[in-house]
This record gives structure tokens, sequence and C-alpha cells, in this order.
């Protein structure tokens, strides 16, 4: 069995078959190539197999890498401008609105709009039977006054002759009192002396007590005369106090009537007029203004008032200059200098100033504007208060100043940088950015840094800069940066997220625009 196994064993397959079958041949088998199909799958086996470690390879060296756009910080003109709308007015002084002074209709109107007017020209009236009857009671009340006046000042000069005459009658009788007591005194001394006769001198005391009676008489009209005076004088003031009272009851009646009559407190133009004769007009009352009848506008002084926001008003100042742009002439640029920037804020919902009042909620949060009149240099001819205009006030210029576009700008933390710094070592490290020492680290680490990123071998630096003005499009660089350098300018999304020292790409291709979906 051993001896029969081997021998099969060692026999080629062939001899095999014929001492198993003896009727069975089987012709020799031929040596034959690989099949087509299989050599194709080969190829394209290894084909994809090298595909497929080349975009590994690639996306190995290329990990973290971020496609950018750049530019360069060049020099140019720069020039910061203000811009802001408003409209067509006369100068403060040489507009006036006239509203209605007292309650009543209208009877005549002597203008039409766009008629030139002078000062104190009488261009309005309204019906003022009343006070015209008024004005003509307090007149004959004032001449009655006066006529009172006039006869107590002949009472006052009467009561003066008297007392005079008293004073007068007076002296005489103090002189013949004199003389009779002189006489009754001989008269005494005679009597004694028996020289005279007793009826003699009783004819002597009898004349001094006329004498004396007489004295006390004139005393008494004296005193007559001088309370006759007296009220006499109270009379006559009465009288001129009647005539001061008339004749301000005069002015009274004379200024309401004067209020039915409106004059042009100015010479200009009528630019509106929006009554006509017989309606009624109200006076203001309390906190409303009263019906307007008429505005005058001199327009030999053009000016642009225009509200600048809250965030623009610190850069303006008198005398810069503007140029101004007017909605109903197109294509047309006037020149302008900035003559007036308002103090108070003005809230752009109410249009009232902020100054003094006492807010809350939404109104005290919302925008505020600050008004600014740009004077025009050279108006043209044509030009109605209220138009629509556009100023740009110039704030600031620098010739030939480094600048970078103002979306190359970036703002990161200080603890971000340095975390960015501490994932990059042995990278390209920001120059500019310099880790916090003392105890106020952490406060330090919230502090916020501006700068842009400089693309410096392959990588993206950020670099804190010092901005000065700004421009439409370009900011001024201070510091930081130097003109030549180049970078990274885009896209908003990339600076919004892009690391300090990333790796970084340069497309600086036009992007294509995004689509507008369809909705």
């Amino acid at each position: 069995m051993g001896s029969a196994t081997e021998l099969k064993l060692g026999m080629s397959e062939e001899q095999e078959l014929k001492e198993l079958g003896g009727r069975t041949s089987i012709p020799p088998r031929t040596k034959q190539g690989m099949k087509p199909w299989k050599k194709k799958l080969m190829i394209a086996g290894g084909a994809l197999l090298a595909a497929i470690l080349l975009a590994g390879g690639i996306y190995w060296s290329r990990r973290g890498v971020v496609t950018v756009q750049t530019g360069k910080v060049v020099k140019q003109d720069l020039a910061s401008v203000v811009t802001a709308s408003g409209q067509i007015r006369p100068l403060t002084t040489n507009f006036a609105s006239v509203n209605a002074n007292t309650f009543g209709k209208i009877t005549d109107i002597y203008v039409k709009e766009g008629d030139q007017v002078k000062k104190g020209q009488l261009l309005l009236r309204t019906e003022s039977v009343q006070q015209e009857a008024d004005v003509e009671a307090q007149q004959a009340a004032l001449t009655t006054a006066r006529a009172d006046v006039s006869a107590t000042d002949a009472a006052v000069q009467s009561a003066s002759a008297n007392l005079k005459t008293a004073q007068a009658d007076l002296q005489t009788a103090q002189a013949n009192f004199a003389r009779a007591r002189d006489d009754f005194a001989r008269a005494e001394g005679l009597l004694k002396d028996k020289l005279i006769a007793q009826q003699l001198y009783d004819q002597r005391r009898a004349e001094f007590a006329v004498a004396q009676a007489n004295i006390q008489a004139a005393e008494s009209r004296i005193v007559q005369s001088r309370a006759l005076l007296q009220q006499s004088t109270f009379n006559r003031d009465m009288s001129r106090a009647r005539v001061a009272q008339n004749r301000a009851g005069l002015t009274r009646a004379q200024d309401l009537r004067s209020k039915t009559l409106y004059t042009s407190p100015l010479d200009g133009i009528i630019t509106n007029l929006p009554v006509n004769v017989g309606e009624n007009v109200v006076p203001g009352i309390q906190n409303t203004v009263g019906s307007m009848l008429f505005q005058i506008s001199n327009l030999s002084v053009i000016t642009a008032e225009i509200k600048v926001d809250e965030t623009d008003i610190i850069n303006l100042r008198l005398g810069q200059l503007a140029e101004v742009t007017i909605d109903a002439i197109r294509d047309k640029t006037f020149k302008g200098t900035v003559t007036e920037i308002g103090q108070s804020a003005i809230g752009r919902t109410t249009g009232q100033t902020t100054m003094g009042q006492t807010t809350s909620g939404s109104a005290a949060e919302e925008a505020k504007d600050f008004k600014v009149v740009v004077t025009l240099d050279n108006p043209p001819p044509g030009l109605r208060p209220g138009l629509s205009t556009t100023a740009k006030v110039t704030t600031a210029t620098r010739q030939n100043t480094p600048t970078v576009p103002i979306q190359a700008l970036a703002i990161r933390m200080r603890r971000d940088l340095e975390e960015d710094n501490k994932e990059g070592k042995g990278a390209v490290q920001a120059a500019s950015v310099v880790a916090p020492t003392g105890g106020k680290s952490k406060d330090k680490g919230k502090e916020e840094i501006q700068g842009v990123f400089v693309v410096r071998n392959g990588r993206a630096v950020f670099t804190q800069v010092e901005t000065g003005i700004m421009g439409a499009t370009d900011i001024e660089i201070l510091k930081g940066v130097n003109p030549g350098e180049e970078i990274v300018t885009g896209t908003f999304s990339v600076l919004r997220s892009l690391k300090n020292n990333a790796k970084v790409k340069i497309d600086n291709k036009p992007q294509k625009p995004v689509a507008p979906s369809s909705t």
C-alpha cells in the first residue's frame, strides 16, 4: 500500500488518469497569457490607488490652509466725507411764517403766491368791527378824561388863588390886630390917668376884640382854602390817572385792531399762501399754533439745512467745505460752506430737540440727528424752500498717505491672539501683539485690538495698526504697516474667522455674484 501510494504520488496527472481510467485521454495543457479584462481591472485599480494617495498627500500638505483675497498697502490722497440729506431753506433771519393773531374771518387778501413784497406792506386783513368799535369808545373816553383834567386844573388854580387871598387877609388882620392892640394899650394908660373918656376906651377895646376875631377868621379861611386846594389837586390827579388809563385802553384797542391787519415782516417773496377770502382763522392756544396765513422768504441767501447723524457730528466744524446736490436740478453740484452747527440733538421720529426733556423706553434709545446749515456760494435762480437736497461735507483730507481698504480691518481679543500664537509655535509671530504682564492680565486678555492680517511666508500674521481718517472705501494707516505690504482684504466671512498665523492661499480672481434665491 505504501509503495503504491508513493508510486501514484510520483506519477503525473496524465499517467494517473490513464491508470485509473484507461479509456480517457486528456490533451496536454498549453501555456496562455492573462486575460485582457483582468489587465484593465488591475490598471484601473492601480490608477485609483495612486489618485487616492495623491489626493491624500495634497490634503495632508494643505491641511489648515485658508483661501483669501489680498491687496497692497498703498499711498493715495484721502478725504473724509460726511453725507447727510435735508432741504433747501433761506436763512433763519430771512424767513417768516405768519400765523393768525385773533379769531375772525378773512375779508381781504392783497397778494398772491410768488409776489415780491416789501417790509411793512399790507398783505391780508380780517374782520375788525368789534376792534374798530373798541378803538372809538376808548378814544371818546380819553377825550372825556382829558376834559376832566382841564376842569380839575382850573379848580386847582382857583383853590390856590383862594388860599393866597386867605393868606393875604390873614396878614391884613394881623396888621389890624397889632394896631388895635397898641391903641387899646394906650387907651388903658390914658384911662388910668383920667386923660380920656370911658367911651373912647371902650371903643379901643372893641376894636382890639374885632381885630383878634378877624385873625381867627382869616386863619380859618386859610385852613379851608388849603383843604379845597388839596381836594382839587386830588381830583386833578384822578383825572390824569383816568387819562392814562383811557390812553392804555386805546393802545390795547388799537393793538387788537392792528392784529386784524397783517403786514410783511421782511422783504421777500410769498412762498406759501394757503388761505382764501372768507375763511375763518383762529389764534394759537397753549401748545397749538394758530392758523398759518402765509410764508415769506428772502432768497438772496440760500442754505441747505441737513440732519447729520450723531456719530458724525463731532467731526464737523464751521467753515468746512461741502458739495450740495439738489434733487430738482440733476447732474449739477453746488459748492457751499458749513455756517451753523446745532448744539441740541433732534429725535429722528419726533423731530423735537431732546435737550431738557425726560424720555424713556424706545424714545430715549432712538437715533438722533443734529441740524447743520450749509450756505451755498452761488445758488441757482428759481430755488424754492423745501426742495430735497444732499450735502457732502469734507471733514478732513490727507495727501499721499498710506491706506488700506476698510474691510481689511479686523478686531481680535488679545487672549485669542495669544492662544493662536501658542498653537502656531515656530511660525511667524505678530510682533505688535505683546503678552500682558502684571496682576491685570485677565482684564488685558479681554482687550480688543484693531489690526490687519499681513501675508508673510504663506501665513496671515495679525498686525496691530493705528488708524486715521476714513474715506468712502479706504482708511488711513498711521502706524503698524508700510506701503507695499500685502494684506488680507477678503472675503468678509474669511476675515471674520481668520486666525493669527494661519496658512493662507491667495486667490484674487473676481468672485462670481451669488444669484438671488427664487421664492
